[in-house]
């Protein structure tokens, strides 16, 4: 095995098993998960997306790599909704076949792997990786959501029209706790002003916290899950994320003549197991969590060897 992709993976496999050892010894409870879900969605997050995104010029990115790898996922994306249905459900399964964990395992990996060159053309993915992913997964959650609540209405009370329901589902959107700060971040940084050093420590901080803690809360809730009924699911989200997204990322930068280390880069970025933000929509949105935390654990255990695969095919 690589050692320098072990190195990059152990990390993550060992938070979640600290938050298994945590739930199975009662340390945390399952009333647990949902309030340590708010804590992430609502104060952590925020304000890691803001301050990564506060530091990215449009102008000094090389977009081309990164449009190879979004066709793809949207692709992807695209086909999981069409084959499962569209619903809250679907929706998940889907942002779990194309999120990658690009900042806890991919700026690890890759600045080891290839240095500071490889780095900005990472970086550069991962500037915009969750406002197109996340953005696009809570569009249509908050469009399933909203049909259920219009299916449920009583029989002869009106219901908005088509356009309502997109407009309301827009303002849903982007007042959200993922892609507001993105947004907003992305504006600020167009200023040129860099945040104030007695704001931008205690983001650090509370941006640091977010990884490490959302994998322990992965390994809590897998401690109370039952894991073992939803291993086939597991497998299954996992090849598509982990050798799938790739195999189809590979084939565009082929296609449009995206080669060496830009192609590189984007391949392995969509490689790496399932990001631990698709386990907090699963649990922010009560559905399929179970299946959700198998597969986040699954897919990062099955890195260490199908990441290893691809690096030996790629290099």
């Amino acid at each position: 095995m690589n050692p320098l992709v072990f190195d990059s993976l152990a990390p993550v496999v060992l938070l979640i098993a600290c938050g298994v050892l945590a739930g199975r010894c009662g340390w945390l409870g399952e009333s647990a998960i949902k309030d340590l879900t708010q804590l992430i969605f609502y104060l952590l997050s925020p304000a890691l997306l803001f301050q990564t995104m506060s530091r990215v010029r449009i102008e000094q990115l090389d977009f081309m790599p990164v449009t190879a790898y979004f066709v793809a996922a949207a692709l992807l994306f695209s086909a999981i909704l069409y084959l499962k249905g569209f619903s809250r459900r679907s929706a998940v399964l889907a942002l779990a076949g194309t999120f990658s964990n690009t900042v806890m395992i991919g700026i690890a990996l890759i600045n080891l792997l290839f240095g500071p060159q490889g780095l900005v053309t990472l970086l550069t993915l991962v500037s915009i990786h969750a406002l197109v992913l996340l953005t696009l997964a809570t569009l249509v959650l908050e469009l399933a959501v909203r049909r259920d609540a219009m299916a449920d209405q009583t029989p002869g009370v009106p219901t908005a029209s088509m356009s309502s329901l997109l407009l309301q589902s827009l303002k849903s959107t982007v007042l959200h706790p993922v892609p507001l700060p993105i947004l907003l971040g992305l504006i600020y940084a167009q200023t040129g002003w860099s945040i104030p050093a007695v704001i931008a420590q205690p983001m650090t901080l509370l941006g640091a916290a977010l990884s490490p803690l959302a994998l322990v809360l992965v390994g809590v809730s897998l401690a109370h899950a039952r894991v073992g009924s939803h291993w086939r699911g597991a497998l299954a989200l996992s090849t598509v994320k982990n050798l799938l997204h790739p195999a189809m990322v590979w084939g565009l930068c082929w296609l449009w003549g995206v080669d060496g280390l830009a192609m590189t880069v984007m391949v392995v970025a969509a490689a790496l197991p399932i990001g631990a933000n698709v386990f907090l929509f699963s649990q922010r949105y009560r559905v399929a969590q179970e299946l959700i935390t198998a597969s986040v654990a699954m897919s990062s255990l099955l890195a260490l060897v199908t990441l290893t695969a691809t690096l030996a095919l790629l290099l």
